[in-house]
């Protein structure tokens, strides 16, 4: 069952080589073209310099494409590709094991949004225990005026009586840069605030407040929980993670929140809990025609990152990382490459993307040597199946040792940077 007491694990994406794309040998361009698939912040497209970049919404032959929520499962990718860069966080609209296995990085923009649905959260949390939305549409709905207005305003508001906020608990699933914010001005609400996440990061730790607690499982913490959140990717293990298991070890009138994707919420064991009174509200940013009518569902039209500074962070976030890997080979907040990063050195540098197999950085080394090449830097990360190599040369680097490093078993990609 996924999520019993901890994140579901994850072995990463098979990669086979030499199956799908075969790009083996790519050298650098003077100029790159990036394909936007949706409109894109104009913070960001400006970091783009026009003399060495060329951006449009239509052109044959990429060297990056950038999207928001263009859906990429069903569009043909040009064999120029090197990098998909999406302005937001989720990824499901991306075939991420069809990049992997043609060595090329995925970036997205964590955190960029975070204050954004942090803001929509604490909206979606006070909207649900002063019964707002259903308060405003009652007033709506009285087609009166003067005294008869009045007496049916005040007849009618005991029907939306709600609870305040501070000494509740607040059980947050998922400490990555949203849940941490999320927990943390919770706490700073008054609220009582326990957390579960078995994959939180050092950094994302050293964020958050020490008055947060932590739950001992994920069950703990939906009994323990007046209000739930959650704040995790969609995965195999994380659907229907709130299902009626769960929903039944919540207390009697709890609220429940949905502002990460819409399938990590069993929908059936929503509305039923709505009906038996387990849950008092639901406030979801992924409305569906099952629970959209539902008096006690409110459903927001996927609002999460809707504002213009967020938009523009996750712009600029993803330019600037995207810029970074196809000037640099530098790779920085990918979905499927490790982090890997290394300065410049004055000479030419070699990226390979490839399979997390051994010897590989002995066979990189010995086709340099073969070519009398001397290394003067290199770093090789790793991540699930998955491995990246920076390599700097001194010397000049001739196309048949670039297409030799290509034909090694488990290369995926190879590209060559001039000095």
């Amino acid at each position: 069952m996924p999520w019993s007491n901890s994140w579901a694990s994850s072995s990463g994406p098979t990669v086979k080589t030499r199956s799908g794309w075969s790009r083996k040998v790519m050298n650098q361009k003077n100029r790159f073209k990036i394909l936007t698939l949706n409109n894109i912040a104009l913070a960001g497209l400006k970091r783009f310099p026009r003399e060495q970049y060329e951006v449009a919404s239509e052109m044959l032959h990429p060297d990056a494409i950038v999207l928001r929520s263009r859906n990429l499962h069903d569009m043909e990718m040009p064999d120029t590709l090197l990098a998909v860069a999406r302005a937001g966080a989720g990824v499901n609209n991306i075939p991420i094991e069809r990049f992997s296995a043609a060595g090329i990085p995925v970036f997205n923009a964590p955190g960029a949004n975070a204050n954004a649905v942090k803001e929509l959260v604490l909206t979606a949390i006070f909207l649900a225990a002063r019964n707002i939305c259903q308060a405003a549409d009652h007033v709506k709905n009285l087609h009166l005026d003067g005294k008869e207005l009045d007496k049916a305003v005040e007849a009618g508001k005991k029907q939306f009586i709600g609870f305040e906020i501070p000494g509740k608990t607040l059980g947050v699933v998922g400490l990555g840069a949203i849940g941490v914010e999320v927990a943390n001005a919770a706490l700073d609400l008054g609220m009582k605030v326990i957390g579960f996440d078995p994959q939180i990061t050092v950094r994302r730790a050293w964020q958050m407040s020490s008055g947060v607690e932590q739950a001992s499982s994920i069950d703990d913490l939906f009994s323990r929980a007046d209000i739930l959140t959650a704040h995790v990717p969609m995965t195999d293990g994380t659907r229907h993670l709130v299902n009626a298991e769960r929903l039944g070890l919540m207390r009697d009138g709890s609220v429940l929140l949905n502002f990460a994707r819409a399938p990590i919420v069993d929908e059936d064991a929503v509305a039923a809990a709505l009906e038996s009174g387990k849950l008092h509200a639901f406030v979801t940013d992924f409305p569906s025609a099952p629970l959209k009518d539902h008096p006690r569902v409110t459903a927001l039209p996927h609002l999460g990152a809707s504002t213009y500074e967020a938009e523009e962070n996750c712009a600029v976030m993803v330019a600037n990382n995207l810029r970074d890997f196809l000037e640099n080979g530098n790779i920085r907040h990918s979905v499927n490459f490790p982090e890997a990063i290394m300065p410049r050195n004055d000479g030419q540098r070699i990226i390979v993307a490839n399979a997390n197999v051994p010897n590989m950085v002995g066979q990189i080394s010995t086709a340099l040597a073969d070519a009398k090449l001397n290394i003067a830097d290199l770093l090789n990360k790793s991540r699930d199946d998955l491995a990246f190599t920076l390599v700097d040369i001194d010397g000049e680097v001739d196309s048949a040792t670039v297409e030799q490093i290509g034909n090694i078993e488990g290369v995926l990609s190879v590209r060559m940077i001039a000095a």
